[in-house]
């Protein structure tokens, strides 16, 4: 059954999709290798779209995929689909393209984060709701981190208290994410760096444990268990 979207909702959210995925190994693009049997990004749309305040999805798909992912996204939303670029930047300022009137509360998911909770999108788009230009969910780094030089020396051990892991999806108040990207000089991989560069705050609310990113087949693996139990 098609989930329908919130025609009153105020937050787009906007898919960069058209990534290779090498670390996942050789294959198709990298949202569209399976989970349970279907895409990453069948399940992230999924989810995207039981978020209550979600009026708008608009995912960026390889150039050579458009007609498939139409066709795959069709069941699950009504989900407009663009070609994406070569760089993570260039398909989100696509994506942000074809957004349209209304909206002006934008999210930027990775497709690889496909058991992202609803809850999550929405405490990002309350955040910005309540007043703040751009907002990343994290959870603390757990690790013991060492800073390595030169032949693996390691020079110092960093204080993790301070630290953050980043997740998305991220949350930008709409011409904040806009200028951002008109801004644009270097092919960040994170749109909160973006922000970051014209000297808005960054805020950070809490993030989960479901939100992993699924980069490598270890990834992967722990994501079908997930799955597998319920998530």
């Amino acid at each position: 059954m098609t989930a329908q979207l919130n025609p009153r909702g105020d937050v787009a959210v906007l898919v960069p999709a058209a990534g290779a995925g090498v670390r996942l190994g050789p294959g198709r693009p990298k949202a569209l290798r399976l989970l349970g049997g279907e895409p990453l990004l069948v399940h992230a749309v999924r989810r995207l779209a039981a978020a209550a305040s979600v009026h708008t999805v608009v995912v960026a798909a390889p150039a050579g995929e458009l007609d498939a992912v139409r066709e795959l996204l069709a069941p699950v939303a009504p989900v407009t689909v663009v070609p994406g670029g070569a760089e993570r930047q260039a398909s989100v300022a696509a994506a942000l393209a074809a957004v349209p009137a209304g909206p002006e509360i934008v999210l930027v998911h990775d497709a690889a984060r496909a058991l992202t909770p609803p809850d999550l999108v929405e405490s990002v788009a309350a955040a910005v709701r309540a007043g703040h230009d751009a907002v990343i969910p994290v959870l603390p780094v757990v690790d013991t981190i060492k800073e390595v030089g030169a032949g693996e020396l390691v020079l110092g051990t960093v204080d993790r208290a301070a630290l953050r892991a980043v997740q998305t999806p991220q949350g930008f108040r709409r011409a904040v994410l806009a200028t951002a990207h008109a801004a644009a000089t270097d092919p960040l991989t994170d749109d909160a760096g973006l922000v970051e560069k014209l000297g808005v705050p960054v805020v950070c609310v809490p993030g989960s444990e479901y939100a992993l990113k699924i980069t490598r087949p270890f990834d992967l693996a722990l994501a079908e268990h997930l799955l597998a139990t319920g998530a």
